[in-house]
């Protein structure tokens, strides 16, 4: 005997249900109906977006050959480095942390 047969089933019982499966079935296409709707008025609700110039140039950054780095200089700041012959110029390094923050500062307010 197989069970939720429904030739097998009294016929109150059938009916009740296949009243159960339709509410089930109505249900099921209720949230596969608001699943597409939610999905389409996705779709249509985008938003323009526009990407300014400076982030254009930092997607591809074109290579300059005056940028390369020289490894001389930092084979050279290495070795005094591992001598222990490297000092800091505090100074120097305050002053281009100014001059960096200044040239931020005059970037974001044009």
């Amino acid at each position: 005997m197989k069970i939720g047969q429904p030739s097998e089933l009294p016929a109150s019982v059938t009916s009740t249900v296949s009243g159960a499966a339709q509410k089930a079935a109505q249900s099921s296409n209720a949230a596969a109906n608001a699943n597409t709707n939610a999905t389409q008025s996705t779709r249509s609700a985008g938003v323009a977006v526009t990407v300014s110039t400076a982030a254009r140039a930092l997607e591809k950054p074109e290579r300059n050959p005056a940028d390369e780095i020289d490894t001389a200089k930092v084979e050279s700041v290495r070795a005094s480095i591992e001598d222990g012959t490297f000092t800091v110029n505090a100074e120097a390094i305050a002053d281009k942390l100014l001059s960096n923050a200044q040239e931020m500062l005059d970037r974001t307010s044009r």
